[in-house]
């Protein structure tokens, strides 16, 4: 069995209740997924950054333990550096631009 009402004697919401009705259909269509997008974007570059750091932290490490005063000696002597100059300072050397 269905409530009838009279005609003017209707039951309203609140004001709030209204408000939240109509602004939810907004946040779900607009705001939500600009924020998954900002989310995952974040994400995404977050783990990149952090795996970058990792492998340059893992090559430090095996450099510094392969450039000891010996190696660099022998390096000298076979690319005769003080005649040609360093290959590391060389203007085409893009990935020693770093430092």
């Amino acid at each position: 069995m269905a409530i009838t009402h009279p005609q003017g004697m209707r039951p309203q919401m609140p004001a709030a209740a209204r408000m939240a009705a109509t602004r939810s259909p907004v946040l779900s269509t607009r705001v939500l997924p600009a924020l998954a997008v900002v989310g995952a974007t974040y994400a995404v570059i977050s783990y990149v950054r952090n795996e970058l750091g990792r492998e340059q932290s893992n090559f430090d490490k095996m450099f510094a333990q392969q450039n000891t005063p010996e190696v660099m000696a022998a390096r000298k002597r076979h690319l005769l550096i003080e005649a040609n100059g360093d290959p590391r300072n060389n203007l085409l050397n893009i990935l020693g631009w770093t430092k």
